[in-house]
């Protein structure tokens, strides 16, 4: 399964890794490598949560464009 991951970068220098298409999926890492090892760990455990409690493994998203 391919998903999407946000990173960003903290006050402290820490990457804040997210997962859009699964709710509350959110990991962090002192590197970037870390974070997305984090991440991928995050969302294992998040789909098998989800899927336990009858709930679809990930939810729809789309990409919008804004006008400038």
């Amino acid at each position: 399964m391919k998903l999407q991951v946000t990173i960003v970068t903290d006050e402290d220098g820490i990457f804040i890794a997210e997962c859009p298409s699964i709710p509350g999926c959110i990991s962090q890492g002192k590197t970037m490598d870390e974070a997305m090892k984090n991440i991928m760990e995050a969302a294992k455990e998040c789909i098998a949560a989800r899927e336990e409690q009858g709930m679809s493994p990930t939810v729809t998203t789309r990409d919008i464009e804004i006008p400038a």
